[in-house]
């Protein structure tokens, strides 16, 4: 993984009793985030101590990149279809310094 990686990561808190509903939506959105030229991929991970909260990671090949992407109406349209199951969130972004790989498959 490149050094200029731009890492984005959402912290979503899921309504109770809506998180089938949110991944299997999510799933089903999901393109038309990693569909945009600069997305490097995505993924989508449960929180194994808080309940109801998700974590979503997305990588993209600079931070001009993203910031277009998120201003956009694609942006917008994803956004409004995962809305109606979550109670709140936060992102948090970064730089990608380093990656050291290991000596294991990856799991996805």
């Amino acid at each position: 993984m490149a050094s200029s990686v731009f890492r984005v990561m959402l912290r979503m808190h899921v309504k109770p009793g809506m998180a089938g509903d949110f991944e299997r939506v999510w799933r089903e959105v999901g393109h038309s985030v990693t569909g945009d030229p600069a997305n490097l991929g995505q993924w989508l991970s449960r929180s194994a101590e808080e309940e109801d909260i998700y974590y979503i990671v997305s990588d993209w090949t600079g931070e001009l990149e993203f910031r277009r992407f998120e201003t956009s109406e694609r942006h917008v349209e994803h956004r409004q279809k995962l809305h109606p199951y979550r109670i709140g969130g936060s992102m948090t972004t970064m730089t990608v310094v380093a990656h050291l790989a290991g000596t294991a498959v990856s799991v996805e």
